[in-house]
């Protein structure tokens, strides 16, 4: 892809500005001659204005001159913001501005609901999952995963929110946090040996890492304590994990993927904003650098 200058591109990447990754981003944007701005969620606006082509402006600036823009983080705020934000990066697409990931695909990704149901409908293993709405139906599902299962929020990441759910009691909690969680994404717990691998994938390239939990703990997060170290995923893995993003349309993904003490390597699920920085501290790639050489390519 070719910027308006010349081979220059001009990047916008949504996003914390004071977050690593966004500025590894620009730094590694800069680095290679190209322009990168970082532009935060609340500052992206939209006036529309008479008919036909040209009567709809984005702003800022940085937006509307982009050649392209990269989400680097997930929207919050309330549903309409939400809703308003991820409208107005689908409207800069339909426009001509290409977005790394589209939008289309970060909405399906965030939603662990709707993602998982594609993987499966493509044929790939996941665990067994139960999704519902109210505390009698959660108290079933249970039950059907003989008393022992994982409660995830339906949104969400770096392993936040997500409880192991062993008793009648956990099942009503896990129901009644602050606020109270509407819908209950239940999911099987999967015997492991305390690890899990984490296959980042960056437009035609991949690099994985294995996650090996904290003692005592069987999630692997490394926000959660998590240990990064090399681990070259075999072939199979990695076809599995680009099958699980090709799902989603992502071009840059972190597909986790567990494998289970019966022999099963399972999908657990495909984060199209990926962290790096363990993956970074493991294996010394510059994944920004990585995925500015995407950019380019594209």
């Amino acid at each position: 892809m070719r910027g308006r200058a010349g081979g220059r591109l001009s990047v916008a990447v949504v996003g914390d500005p004071d977050g690593w990754h966004v500025a590894r981003l620009v730094a590694a944007l800069e680095a290679r001659g190209h322009r990168g701005t970082a532009v935060r969620w609340t500052d992206l606006a939209a006036e529309i204005r008479g008919g036909g082509p040209g009567g709809e402006r984005f702003l800022p600036t940085a937006i509307a001159d982009a050649d392209l823009v990269v989400v680097r983080g997930m929207p919050g705020g309330g549903l309409e913001e939400v809703i308003f934000r991820m409208d107005l990066l689908g409207r800069l697409e339909a426009c001509g501005t290409p977005v790394v990931n589209s939008p289309r695909s970060l909405e399906a990704a965030i939603d662990k609901y709707l993602s998982l149901a594609r993987m499966v409908a493509a044929g790939l293993p996941a665990p067994r999952t139960v999704v519902v709405q109210d505390a009698s139906a959660a108290e079933a599902a249970w039950s059907s995963f003989g008393g022992d299962c994982i409660a995830k929020p339906l949104f969400g990441s770096r392993g936040r929110g997500i409880v192991r759910i062993d008793c009648p009691q956990a099942v009503a909690d896990a129901l009644a946090g602050s606020p109270p969680a509407g819908v209950a994404y239940l999911q099987e717990f999967v015997p492991h040996d305390g690890w899990d691998v984490r296959v980042l994938l960056v437009g035609d390239e991949s690099f994985s890492i294995r996650r090996i939990a904290a003692p005592g703990e069987w999630r692997t997060n490394i926000s959660l304590g998590g240990r990064p170290e090399p681990f070259a995923a075999p072939a199979d893995w990695v076809d599995l994990a680009r099958a699980a993003a090709g799902t989603l349309g992502t071009e840059v993904a972190g597909v986790d993927l567990l494998p289970a003490r019966d022999g099963r390597v399972l999908v657990l699920e495909v984060n199209a904003v990926p962290g790096w920085r363990g993956l970074e501290a493991a294996t010394g790639v510059n994944v920004a650098d990585r995925v500015v050489h995407h950019l380019e390519s594209r």
